[in-house]
């Protein structure tokens, strides 16, 4: 095949193509089954656009390439498009409203208002309506000009500017297009772009003009089309951003809500939803992302296929590795949406793009793209800002991105396509062991005995502080945790257990949080398989705290605890034993067994303080208080808690500081809970306030949360009746930020409750 430059139009590429297969205009027709007549017009330019299938069947007859075939069938595309906007009658014409439009009702109001604010001197009102492929700009865009018509008696005028093509309708056309909508005949058509915007700001002057401009490509292709005016009012929809366009006001359009997004598909169905179930109908949309191009979709296949079910297509759907094959209806694709903002990005941001869909969590900062980029960080910023632009990206707070869920398979689907197997699993190892790494580093930060953990490689991020590390291993949960699962898969079993041994005083600090579970099995596993009992032991113990604090299954916390003693009493491991004793003794407590706890907790105190473990003999020590404390004797077990306070408040008795720092508080918080207990509420109620100043500082909600409803309730005792509503109150929202949705309902009613005036006696 003869190499054929890049054409400016369908009838120059076809004309070119035939020429190179050496047939006449009869031979192509007869090949292809397309009329004579029909192609001379194509070749001569008068049908810019023939239909799909008439492309589809010239592509075969001239046995194109792949690459060939695909750039004939988007030229004539565009062509098609192009026909609809330059025909005589009825240019710029708004289209229609689609009949079952939803939702939407708080955008709306944004273009009414837009529309009916104050005129001011300068540029006309102009709203831009951004946001990625599927969500409907167009759609929405047109309704809210056909709702706000009669605001407008001068006209309301719609241009498409073709901006996701290869060619986007050129600043100076789509002034002639504008033009000639407003009655200017060729013939007095000026002939350059400052003429021709002059003209036309000079013709909307003091009319009362919409000019919609649909798919805007560049701030360039936008200024010269903005009337100069105060009465017109303006509506831009792109996916791209344009934030170089100045004087405008913006609006992000984001995916419907479900409820909606079930509400158009319903709409779509008409008759035939109620028996497809409302069920099976939330399903379809929550698959969607709240797309209305996806909802379309469905819709159409649905309506397309009497015989189908709803419940059948969910099923289709569940496939990810089909669903975007699945997510088409006619020449409705939603892969095609996307793709035509993938074809917008320079090289190196298509290569995160697809890269992106391999890191396990739901979102990522610009260190971990600049890892699974192999570029450095500014040039991940780089290419993370062209991503956003483009609406294949969200950015959300403090730098973090994420995809939505179908453009993210998208991404996963280019990344097949485009990248070797080898390439993809390589990447996998690099993102993986990466992450595993930051988290180990992270982790390390809280050892008591290992203060600013050194930087191990050259290629982490630095984390310069405790709060730096708490913040990354929150923020990057999934990612970190997706990494252990991999590598727990692949059988590096130290680097799981370095990772999994990190946690250890971190969790601490989380202990709300329903991974530790997995975090330490997966540490069990590998302890294991390296034949190394008294770690394994270790991992064991973190299990057992796992099913005290988190899962609340004491039980279970036995079963592991036992498990600890015998792996540990094997290898040697007194501390392990130790540990096993002080879970055991928590476990035993929560079961009502306080006399067998007392022991256990006496027991881990006692080996503890043997082998100077200073920092575990306190947590021993406290915990010894609290089953003082749950068998009734308050005076013995705010003695016992007074001892462990003069303990973390030595510096000489050999507590690291850190660990001393994080348990004060919630010593401190016993300390006044035993002071209420005992009648001494004033005081109790002072150093609860203390011990909740610590424990926001140190975040610790679990406990936090608490003490407040304790507080809360003393000073409801002292008659302090707002304190006490702003205590329960307080004390809700704790509570329902560690998913403790029962205690967070009940602080609230008792919050009410303390509003309600009481009663004369």
């Amino acid at each position: 095949m003869v190499p054929i430059a890049d054409p400016l139009s369908f009838a120059e590429v076809l004309r070119r193509h035939r020429h190179a297969a050496r047939l006449t205009l009869e031979q192509l027709a007869e090949a292809s089954g397309v009329s004579a007549r029909s192609l001379s017009n194509m070749e001569r330019g008068r049908s810019r656009g023939p239909q799909h299938r008439t492309v589809t069947a010239l592509a075969d007859a001239l046995a194109l390439d792949e690459s060939a075939r695909k750039r004939l069938v988007e030229l004539a595309r565009d062509g098609r498009l192009r026909d609809h906007w330059t025909r005589p009658t009825g240019l710029c014409a708004l289209p229609r409203s689609v009949g079952d439009f939803t939702g939407r009702a708080l955008e709306l109001a944004w273009t009414n208002d837009l529309v009916h604010a104050d005129d001011s001197p300068g540029v006309a009102g102009v709203g831009l309506i951004t946001g990625p492929a599927g969500l409907g700009k167009t759609t929405f865009a047109v309704r809210a000009a056909h709702a706000l018509r009669a605001d407008f008696p001068d006209g309301v005028f719609f241009l498409d500017l073709f901006g996701m093509s290869p060619h986007p309708v050129a600043a100076g056309e789509a002034l002639a297009l504008l033009l000639r909508a407003l009655g200017v005949e060729d013939r007095d058509m000026p002939g350059d772009l400052p003429d021709r915007a002059s003209l036309y700001r000079s013709l909307l002057e003091g009319k009362r003009v919409l000019v919609v401009l649909d798919n805007a490509a560049s701030e360039e292709q936008i200024r010269p089309l903005l009337p100069g005016g105060s009465h017109g009012r303006v509506l831009i929809t792109s996916r791209r951003l344009l934030a170089g366009l100045e004087g405008v006001r913006r609006l992000s359009l984001g995916p419907l809500p479900l409820a909606e997004a079930t509400e158009l598909l319903t709409g779509i169905l008409g008759d035939r939803s109620a028996s497809d179930g409302e069920r099976a109908l939330t399903q379809l949309a929550q698959v969607s992302g709240g797309l209305p191009l996806a909802l379309r979709i469905i819709g159409n296949r649905l309506v397309s296929r009497p015989g189908w079910s709803a419940a059948e297509l969910v099923a289709r759907l569940a496939n990810e590795e089909r669903r975007l094959e699945q997510l088409s209806a006619g020449d409705l694709k939603i892969a095609n949406a996307f793709g035509m903002s993938y074809e917008q990005l320079a090289g190196s941001a298509r290569k995160l793009f697809r890269r992106l869909a391999l890191v396990p969590g739901r979102d990522f900062d610009a260190a971990l793209a600049a890892v699974a980029g192999g570029i450095s960080a500014e040039e991940a910023w780089d290419a993370l800002d062209e991503l956003v632009d483009l609406g294949l990206l969200q950015d959300g707070a403090s730098g973090r991105y994420r995809f939505h869920d179908l453009v993210r398979l998208f991404a996963r689907d280019r990344l097949q396509a485009e990248d070797t197997a080898a390439e993809r699993d390589a990447l996998i190892e690099t993102v993986a062991s990466w992450l595993l790494r930051m988290a180990t580093t992270a982790g390390r930060w809280f050892e008591p005995a290992y203060g600013r953990p050194d930087r191990p490689d050259a290629d982490l991020a630095d984390l310069s502080s405790p709060e730096q590390a708490d913040r990354w291993l929150r923020v990057n949960v999934d990612n970190w945790l997706g990494a252990l699962r991999h590598t727990a898969s692949g059988g590096l079993h130290s680097a799981v257990l370095d990772c999994a041994e990190s946690m250890y005083w971190f969790s601490d600090r989380w202990m709300h949080a329903s991974h530790w579970q997995e975090v330490f099995t997966l540490g069990a596993e590998a302890a294991s398989a390296l034949g190394d009992p008294a770690r394994q032991a270790t991992q064991m113990n973190l299990l057992a705290w796992a099913h005290l604090v988190p899962r609340d299954d004491p039980e279970a916390a036995l079963r592991y605890t036992a498990w600890a003693i015998d792996l540990a009493t094997r290898s040697g491991a007194t501390t392990q034993i130790a540990s096993a004793h002080h879970h055991a003794g928590g476990a035993l407590r929560r079961l009502g067994r306080l006399d067998e706890a007392i022991a256990a907790e006496t027991q881990a105190a006692r080996i503890h303080k043997a082998n100077g473990d200073m920092d575990r003999y306190c947590h021993s020590l406290g915990s010894l208080g609290t089953c003082l404390l749950d068998a009734g004797d308050h005076t013995k077990a705010l003695e016992q808690y007074l001892d462990v306070l003069a303990l973390l408040n030595d510096d000489r008795s050999g507590v690291t500081p850190s660990v001393a720092a994080f348990n004060r508080p919630i010593v401190l918080a016993r300390v006044g809970e035993c002071l209420g207990v005992l009648g001494h509420r004033a005081e109790a109620i002072t150093t609860l306030t203390e011990a909740i100043g610590l424990m926001e500082q140190a975040q610790l909600p679990v406990p936090q949360a608490r003490s407040l409803e304790t507080l809360a309730a003393l000073l409801a005792d002292e008659g302090r009746t707002g304190e006490s509503r702003h205590a329960y109150a307080r004390a809700a929202e704790v509570y329902e930020a560690i998913d403790d949705a029962g205690a967070s309902g009940r602080c609230r009613e008792l919050a009410a409750a303390s509003s309600q005036p009481r009663r004369a006696g």
